[in-house]
């Protein structure tokens, strides 16, 4: 009965959510519209990540892998063969699970584990990276510009500067996301994941098979990051191989999981919205500090450190995320 009240609670909080957030964008417009569009990309990425690294407890420090295949599978889809991008997305995703699945199944059979599992995947991205900088096939280190496309917009995912479209296409696919872990997370396949996390010794003896579960985990995680690297392209109409595949695109994908809080339904949603305050707050900072930090304006990468030093501080005093915290000291369930 506890489970059910807490599936049924995640289901209301996200419908509730999401009604809450449909009219954001009557009330804001241009620069803070981006902002709300990129805290819910990367809620959608942290969601993703943190299914992975969280609930099936398989810490990933090369997500950018996946993102990039979902960003670049995008790019050729819409460039080069003139198909849609929601096309591309479907195909970025399916690769990317394909890829998830290779990378976990070769990791996990040779016993890859914590630290090495993370290197490993690590590696998996800088080989992707060093592969399309080299590869004419995706034009190199040059990259993509994504065309100016005429028809349905919405079919072409290209709608005008400023438009909300994006915001609620962003929104949609998270809600989707959400909405996918929480499925999973409440079902058998679900209960399984978490019991390899918390002893996979002991889940193997009861009868579960750890190799099956986990694989299921980092295919639906790469599949959803895929499309959020889909999304991305699509928004800022290009991409390059650092862009896609770069240790930066790891670090911000499991920085909302991590401020947050790893292996909570919501904290990478939580996370998101406070590293873009923090982000947002530090530049402004610097760019425009109030009079008694004058001799602050315009100090080069500044912003940065104020910004890392804020996240360091977070990770430090909240162990367990915002959320994650928040949610052990009133005592939810």
């Amino acid at each position: 009965m506890g489970a059910l009240r807490r599936f049924d609670r995640d289901l209301l909080v996200l419908a509730a959510g999401v009604l809450v957030l449909i009219p954001v964008p009557l009330f804001l417009s241009g620069f803070l519209l981006e902002v709300a569009i990129q805290t819910l990309l990367f809620g959608l990425l942290g969601v993703a990540w943190n299914l992975m690294g969280g609930f099936a407890g398989q810490f990933s420090f090369g997500h950018a892998a996946f993102f990039g295949i979902g960003a670049y599978a995008t790019a050729v889809a819409v460039t080069d063969y003139g198909l849609s991008p929601w096309v591309g997305m479907l195909l970025g995703a399916a690769l990317a699970a394909a890829f998830g699945v290779l990378v976990g199944f070769l990791s996990f059979r040779y016993g890859l584990k914590g630290v090495f599992f993370a290197l490993a995947t690590f590696a998996f991205a800088e080989m992707l990276r060093l592969i399309s900088r080299s590869l004419e096939a995706v034009n190199a280190a040059r990259g993509y510009n994504i065309p100016i496309r005429s028809g349905n917009p919405w079919l072409t995912l290209q709608f005008p500067q400023g438009s909300p479209n994006y915001y609620y296409v962003i929104l949609a696919l998270l809600a989707l996301s959400l909405l996918a872990v929480i499925l999973l997370m409440r079902s058998r396949a679900g209960t399984f994941i978490l019991s390899i996390r918390e002893n996979e010794d002991a889940a193997a003896a009861l009868g579960v098979n750890p190799m099956r579960y986990k694989l299921l985990a980092v295919a639906l995680s790469a599949a959803l990051t895929a499309v959020g690297g889909a999304f991305y392209v699509q928004y800022f109409f290009f991409i390059d191989p650092e862009l896609a595949f770069g240790a930066s695109v790891s670090i911000q994908i499991l920085l909302p999981a991590i401020v947050g809080g790893i292996g909570t339904t919501w904290g990478p949603v939580v996370g998101s919205l406070i590293i873009t305050v923090l982000g947002q707050g530090s530049t402004a900072l610097v760019r425009t500090p109030p009079p008694f930090l004058e001799a602050l304006q315009g100090t080069s990468g500044l912003d940065v450190a104020i910004y890392g030093a804020l996240i360091v501080l977070v990770v430090l005093f909240l162990p367990r995320g915002v959320f994650g915290t928040l949610r052990e000291r009133l005592g939810a369930a």
